[in-house]
């Protein structure tokens, strides 16, 4: 991606005078032009006169209780309607507290845009009240970023910034908006550059032709998915040709929902806490057929042990992942969309490597009937709960969570029908995501049931956005799994660093239900496997906000597990 400095006046033209209006006007009509329905942000100061005209306005403005939360709420909106999300705040801190979510937005590629006050124009660089250089410090996160300097160009900048955030690979962008150029009045309104037309897809066809060979010459071909296919809007031509093809398939944590997770030719998710039968697909292959992913390290392990004996067809539309990290023998940059339907090698003539990836399948599946340790001592074992969970849920529940170990267990066991059903920090990992972008997803698609799954160490970070789902009546339905640890950072130090747990334990957290209930949230605690039924009914009974408080044990982990620095195939198990 691509970073952009400020707008240049010379690609604009005057256009003829009209009604008076600030800038803090322009920009909120210009919202309104691009679609903009929901805003989620924080005011002050240097945002004060966009605050002072937005009530005049039909947008809809969620105040979230942190900037962070706003921007994560911005993203889970994104990432449940295929849509724009849009968070405000203000300089200073307001501007720094949305870093995060920025850098989020980067790293999964999410379509979002930032507007921020900043100090007057002529304030700027002399180190004033709640001022940052937030233009310069979000540059290495950002798709492409802008200062205001004039009102007249704020209704081309935003209709460019919304542009930019959702074509090609889609990303964050960010307006920085002095509170100067949001109090000036203005008649006119600069013209701007034309958007760039996408450059035309040269040699696709004798690509396309080169990739059909190598699938049909294949014995042990294997589609790799991420993250890619939905944002490229590639789900049913994936779908389609694994249908034409009867390849198997694994997935990135991204990816998930490309196919849904009882597909016949689905293996399952790879790479550190993948599952074995995807695992051992992958280093068995001889070919690899990757969609919208990007070799990222916790998918692949050690690198250079990853899909040793394959070569690689790899489709992506940013062509700057291409031969990155991996060479590859053929690349079909530009639309997944288009590339995914153009191929049409057949039914692959395979199979004796179909039967050997679904025993594997088969014989590694998860057995939740056979007790482990939390369940012989009644306790409650969160994978068999989040399975249970998921398979009782309607068939359009969408599922946020956060970081850690509940983040691998959803990945592990929910059930997925398609990429919006599951919204996670992918590749920035990001503790706090899940409550914020829960309720963003849910205001994003209210008539889906939103479950947010949390652990006591990230429900912390942004516990105070209980207080929005109080306010707006935004029905999330929370599961906090409380381990009493920080579950993931403990299980490392007890695998790798000889159980030298430094920092880890949380055995004073709150009790939950009564946090959730200072803020007027239905709440409730679950203590033992054979509570576990009745808990499941009571939240997706719930016609508002609730939380189900889990207590589960500090001592479970999360398996399979890739060592750091091994092959994929050399996994820990319990």
């Amino acid at each position: 991606m691509t970073t952009a400095t400020q707008f240049s006046r010379q690609d604009t033209e005057v256009l003829e005078d009209r009604e008076p209006k600030s800038g803090a006007q322009l920009l909120l009509e210009a919202l309104e032009r691009q679609g903009v329905e929901t805003i989620f942000g924080y005011p002050g100061g240097a945002i004060m006169p966009v605050y002072d005209v937005l009530p005049k306005t039909k947008l809809r403005h969620i105040l979230c209780r942190h900037e962070q939360g706003c921007g994560m709420a911005a993203i889970g909106y994104a990432r449940a309607t295929g849509r724009v999300g849009t968070a405000f705040a203000t300089s200073g801190p307001g501007a720094t507290n949305l870093v995060t979510a920025i850098a989020d937005a980067y790293l999964d590629s999410v379509p979002t845009v930032f507007v921020t006050g900043q100090v007057t124009s002529d304030l700027m660089g002399t180190d004033a009240f709640q001022e940052v250089d937030i233009f310069g410090i979000t540059l290495p996160i950002v798709k492409h970023s802008y200062i205001a300097r004039d009102p007249a160009d704020i209704p081309g900048m935003v209709a460019e910034a919304y542009f930019i955030a959702a074509e090609g690979r889609p990303g964050p962008v960010l307006i920085d908006l002095p509170k100067d150029v949001a109090n000036a009045v203005t008649t006119e309104r600069h013209r701007w550059r034309p958007y760039p037309k996408v450059k035309p897809e040269m040699g696709q066809s004798d690509y396309i032709t080169r990739a059909e060979e190598m699938i049909k010459a294949a014995e042990k071909p294997l589609f790799y998915i991420g993250g890619g296919i939905a944002q490229g809007d590639g789900v049913k031509e994936l779908r389609e040709l694994v249908e034409r093809t009867e390849i198997p398939v694994v997935s990135t944590l991204k990816g998930l929902g490309a196919l849904p997770s009882d597909h016949p030719h689905f293996l399952g998710m790879l790479g550190m806490h993948g599952l074995k039968a995807a695992n051992f697909a992958v280093q068995e292959c001889d070919l690899l057929i990757v969609a919208g992913a990007r070799f990222d390290d916790r998918a692949t392990g050690k690198l250079d042990t990853f899909a040793p004996h394959a070569k690689v067809i790899h489709m992506d539309i940013d062509i700057a992942e291409i031969n990155k990290l991996r060479k590859v023998d053929v690349y079909l940059d530009g639309s997944l969309k288009k590339n995914l339907a153009a191929l049409n090698p057949g039914k692959a003539d395979i199979d004796e490597w179909r039967k050997l990836c679904y025993e594997r399948r088969a014989e590694h599946a998860w057995d939740y009937k056979s007790p482990i340790t939390s369940m012989k001592s009644g306790g409650v074992y969160a994978p068999k709960l989040l399975h249970d969970l998921s398979r009782r849920a309607d068939d359009r529940a969408i599922f946020t969570c956060d970081v850690g170990q509940h983040q691998m267990w959803v990945a592990q066991h929910c059930y997925f029908d398609d990429p919006k059903d599951h919204i996670t920090s992918g590749g920035l990992g990001t503790m706090g995501f899940g409550l914020p972008a829960g309720l963003g997803a849910k205001l994003g698609a209210p008539d889906r049931t939103v479950i947010t799954v949390s652990g006591d160490g990230s429900i912390m970070m942004n516990i105070q956005e209980l207080a929005t789902l109080f306010r707006y009546d935004i029905p999330v339905k929370i599961v906090l799994l409380d381990n009493s640890a920080l579950g993931m950072v403990r299980q490392w130090q007890e695998v790798f660093f000889d159980q030298n747990y430094s920092e880890v334990n949380l055995d004073d957290n709150p009790d939950f239900a009564k946090v959730a209930k200072a803020f007027q949230i239905d709440a409730f605690t679950v203590t033992r496997g054979d509570e576990v039924d009745a808990g499941i009914d009571r939240l997706l009974a719930a016609k508002g906000p609730i939380l189900m408080h889990v207590k589960i044990d500090t001592y479970e982990n999360v398996w399979p597990l890739v060592p750091p620095g091994r092959s994929n195939a050399d996994m820990m198990e319990r």
